[in-house]
């Protein structure tokens, strides 16, 4: 800092102010310096020389394309994801009939009334991942239901066919839609389950079953059964009218004696 009077030149308007009223620093404005440098075209001869100095790697004797690839590193799971993954695959290895439904948010006291009905059949409802399930789909007899797996889905699993339970609990939640389902075995879609659901019990199946595939047999001996049963009463009525002609013709017949006696 410099003192009011030193390195100062005041001007006549700061004359007449008094010393001790005079800022402690003063900046005062000197002219700018004119620009000398200017942008400036490199000469010919020097582009040439850094042209031909310029450094350039040696080409490599292999081409990097023709280098065998570095493996990726296995992406290495979470403890979470793991449990997630085992229970899904439990919950398909036990499992005879797999529903895919789509979930729309819905209350928690709906869900738990749908737990509760579901249960009551023996149905349970599983929350699932997409990235968790598909691998487990990927590798299971399921691969083929992967297609549905494209929102918010959750599973329905039984271990026994109660599709029409299902739907019967189904048809009052509307934010819970059937995608496709596997029953034993066997992929069925929305209508598919529907035709199922209207099957008899299986009992009653095997029942029919049992009953038509008698019914053939059947005919078929008491068709072969028909032709000895015929020859055989034919041969019997001929057998009694041969007999009935016997006894007649003893019976017209006078004996021996009598016949003999009277000549």
């Amino acid at each position: 800092a410099r003192s009011p009077g030193e390195g100062a030149v005041p001007g006549p308007a700061l004359s007449a102010v008094p010393a001790a009223w005079l800022p402690a620093l003063q900046l005062l404005r000197r002219g700018s310096k004119a620009v000398t440098r200017h942008w400036k075209a490199m000469h010919l001869q020097r582009q040439k020389l850094l042209a031909v100095t310029e450094y350039l790697p040696p080409r490599p004797a292999v081409p990097p394309r023709c280098l065998p690839r570095d493996a990726p590193q296995a992406h290495q799971e979470d403890g979470h994801a793991r449990v997630l993954r085992r229970q899904a695959e439990e919950a398909l290895r036990g499992s005879r009939m797999l529903a895919v439904c789509q979930y729309n948010s819905m209350p928690d006291e709906d869900v738990a009334t749908l737990r509760h009905y579901l249960r009551k059949h023996n149905i349970h409802v599983k929350f699932v991942l997409n990235e968790v399930v598909r691998p487990v789909l990927a590798q299971s007899k399921y691969r083929n239901l992967l297609p549905l797996f494209v929102c918010r889905n959750i599973l329905l699993v039984s271990p026994e066919t109660r599709a029409r339970e299902m739907l019967r609990v189904l048809k009052g939640v509307p934010q819970v839609t059937l995608l496709g389902t596997c029953i034993d075995d066997t992929i069925l879609s929305r209508q598919g389950v529907e035709n199922f659901a209207r099957l008899p019990p299986l009992e009653v199946s095997q029942g029919e079953t049992v009953g038509a595939l008698s019914l053939l047999p059947s005919q078929t001996s008491s068709l072969l059964q028909r032709g000895p049963a015929q020859l055989t009463a034919l041969l019997d009525e001929h057998i009694r009218r041969l007999r009935d002609t016997g006894s007649s013709q003893e019976a017209m017949e006078p004996p021996q004696g009598q016949s003999s006696g009277n000549h």
